[in-house]
């Protein structure tokens, strides 16, 4: 099964990242952007029938700072072969 878990920036935090695409946007001539958020995509893949209870538990205690992020579990079925 294939799991994609987005992370992103809780809102309020800052965003060095986001701020210098968003600065290098506004340098390249694209107008009409006013905030740039950078976030990380993690893409697992796990056994048939991994609860999402367990992976919400990866999330909480590794792949993501629940301090300052927030993420998106999306669970995918893996093409059949």
């Amino acid at each position: 099964m294939k799991v994609r878990i987005h992370v992103s920036l809780k809102p309020g935090v800052l965003d060095p990242q986001g701020r210098a695409v968003h600065h290098a946007l506004e340098g390249l001539g694209f107008t009409g952007v006013e905030d740039v958020r950078v976030g990380r995509l993690i893409e697992l893949d796990v056994a048939d029938g991994t609860s999402e209870d367990d992976i919400a538990q990866m999330c909480e205690k590794l792949l993501a700072n629940t301090v300052i992020e927030n993420y998106r579990i999306e669970t995918t079925e893996a093409p059949k072969e």
